[in-house]
């Protein structure tokens, strides 16, 4: 996945790091490049902290989309690219069973989303997992309601 930053510089003080799609997600570096490199890491932790609490992963949006923020404005803008299948969580090898054709497809979408075959169907579980107990969750709380 890529991740669009922002990087402030005020006088006298390091290079401070936003991530827009990330909320709560900063950091800081020295040097630009610094700062950048330390974006890096404090994404993957981010998600990390994100697929351990059982949430999904937010999908990153185009600097464009973030560029009317005033919060954004003077920032300079990099984009970070994260392989979300090297994430430092617990990961258990399987074998699975899909027709070549979804294969086929799923590959075809992980390349052009900078994904890795395992990220993305990680990805992709997990948001099917996620809003299935967000609907079970809906149901529960509209039934109890009409009692």
């Amino acid at each position: 996945m890529i991740y669009p930053i922002v990087v402030h510089k005020d006088k006298d003080s390091d290079f401070g790091v936003t991530v827009p799609d990330l909320p709560g997600c900063f950091s800081a570096g020295s040097t630009l490049d610094e700062a950048v490199a330390m974006a890096r890491e404090a994404i993957e932790l981010h998600l990390e902290g994100l697929i351990a609490d059982g949430q999904v992963i937010p999908q990153p949006h185009s600097i464009e989309s973030h560029r009317s923020n005033p919060d954004y404005r003077g920032g300079i803008w990099a984009l970070v690219n994260v392989d979300t299948g090297n994430l430092r969580i617990h990961a258990k090898r399987i074998n699975v069973t899909i027709p070549q054709r979804v294969l086929d497809a799923v590959d075809r979408v992980a390349t052009a989303e900078h994904e890795t075959r395992s990220g993305l169907l990680t990805k992709a579980a997990s948001e099917y997992v996620n809003a299935r107990k967000k609907l079970k969750l809906k149901k529960d709380t509209s039934h109890h309601r009409f009692r």
